[in-house]
C-alpha cells in the first residue's frame, strides 16, 4: 500500500482537460485515480472506459481507475494534479486540503483566477495548502492533443526547482516535453490572460477582419500580458516562453479554443448567454475578463484590449464598436 501511494498519482476534474491529463499519466506507467465532482458522469466513463462527451476517441488504459468519493481518495494518494475550472479551484482544494498529508505534493492544470476576488490561483493554494509542495502545469497544449499523444511541450512552475522537476517527471515522454520554472505569477498571468486575448482575437475574425487585424491583437495582448505580469512581480522572459507567447498563439489563431470560439460567435453577433450554453464546457477568459480588467486597475497597468473585451461581455458594447474604440486611441509610440 505504502508503494501504492508514492506511485499513484490522483487528477482532480473529469472534463477534457483533466481526463487527458489522466490518459497522459497513465501511459506515462503511472497508476492513475480520475476523480469527478458528478457521479452519473464517472459511472459513464467507468462504464464506458473512455470519456464520450469530450475525447470520444480515447480509450482509458487500463491503469486509469475513475474514483467519486474525494474523501476516501486523499486517503489514498500522495500526489494530486487539479484541472477542475477556476470557479470550483478553492472549494476543491479545502475539501482536500484537511485531508491532505504532510508530504503531500499537489499540481493543478487550471488556468485563471479566482472569482470575486482576483487572486492568482498559486495564492489560494498558499492559503489553503499552508508550506505543502505544490506547483503548475501551464503551456500551450489543447486537451485533444494531448489524449492523442501529438508531439507538445509545457512548463511546470514552482517556488522550489526540485519540486517543479517532480512534477514534470509525472509527464514526460518521448511526446510531451516539460521545462520548469520559478516564476509561478509569470506563468500563471500568461495562462489567464491568454484566455482573454483569444476572445477578442476570436471577436475580430468573427467580424471578418482578416489575419493583420489578429496579429496587431495577439501583439499588443502580448503587451499587455507582461505589463501586468511584471507589475506582480513576473519575469519578463516567461512571457516570451511557453506560459507566455506559446499559449497566447495557440488560443488565438485555433478554433480547438473555446475562448476564441466564444469571441467567433460575439463577433457574428450571437448572445452570449446562448453561447455558452451551446459551448457546454467552460470558457476561462470569460469570468477572467472582469478579474483581469479589476486586477489590472488595483496595480495601474493599461491593458486597453481586456477592458474592450470586458465591456462587449458585461456591458453590451457592440463588437465592432469595441474594435472602433481600439483603433481611435490616441497615437504613441511601441
Amino acid at each position: 500500500m505504502t508503494q501504492d501511494r508514492d506511485t499513484t498519482i490522483a487528477v482532480l476534474g473529469a472534463g477534457s482537460w483533466g481526463t487527458a491529463l489522466a490518459v497522459l499519466l497513465a501511459r506515462n506507467g503511472h497508476r492513475t485515480l480520475l476523480w469527478g465532482h458528478d457521479a452519473a458522469h464517472m459511472a459513464r466513463l467507468a462504464h464506458e472506459r473512455a470519456n464520450r462527451d469530450f475525447l470520444p476517441d480515447v480509450a482509458f488504459p487500463e491503469n486509469l481507475h475513475l474514483r467519486e468519493d474525494l474523501a476516501e481518495l486523499a486517503a489514498e494518494v500522495r500526489q494530486f494534479l487539479v484541472a477542475v475550472p477556476s470557479h470550483a479551484f478553492r472549494s476543491v482544494l479545502a475539501a482536500l486540503a484537511g485531508r491532505l498529508s504532510g508530504d503531500a505534493l499537489i499540481a493543478w492544470a487550471t488556468k485563471g483566477m479566482e472569482h470575486g476576488t482576483g487572486k492568482l490561483l498559486s495564492q489560494v493554494a498558499d492559503e489553503l495548502l499552508g508550506a505543502r509542495a505544490s506547483g503548475i502545469v501551464s503551456g500551450p497544449t489543447f486537451a485533444r492533443e494531448v489524449a492523442r499523444g501529438l508531439p507538445t511541450a509545457l512548463t511546470v512552475a514552482a517556488r522550489e526547482l526540485e519540486v517543479a522537476e517532480r512534477i514534470a517527471d509525472w509527464l514526460r515522454n518521448d511526446r510531451v516535453r516539460p521545462y520548469t520554472s520559478l516564476d509561478r505569477v509569470g506563468v500563471e498571468i500568461g495562462g489567464a490572460v491568454k484566455n482573454v486575448l483569444a476572445i477578442a482575437t476570436g471577436i475580430s475574425d468573427g467580424l471578418g477582419f482578416g489575419a493583420n487585424a489578429r496579429a496587431a491583437l495577439i501583439t499588443r495582448g502580448l503587451a499587455e500580458m507582461r505589463r501586468l505580469g511584471e507589475a506582480l512581480g513576473g519575469r519578463p522572459e516567461t512571457f516570451m516562453g511557453l506560459a507566455g507567447i506559446g499559449d497566447l498563439v495557440l488560443t488565438c489563431t485555433d478554433d480547438q479554443s473555446r475562448n476564441r470560439r466564444v469571441g467567433l460567435a460575439l463577433g457574428r453577433g450571437g448572445r452570449l448567454a446562448e453561447i455558452l450554453g451551446e459551448l457546454g464546457q467552460v470558457a476561462e477568459g470569460v469570468a477572467t475578463a472582469r478579474e483581469v480588467r479589476t486586477l489590472a486597475a488595483r496595480v495601474a497597468v493599461e491593458m486597453p484590449i481586456t477592458e474592450q473585451v470586458y465591456r462587449v461581455l458585461f456591458e453590451g458594447l457592440r463588437p465592432d464598436d469595441a474594435v472602433a474604440a481600439l483603433l481611435s486611441r490616441e497615437p504613441k509610440q511601441e
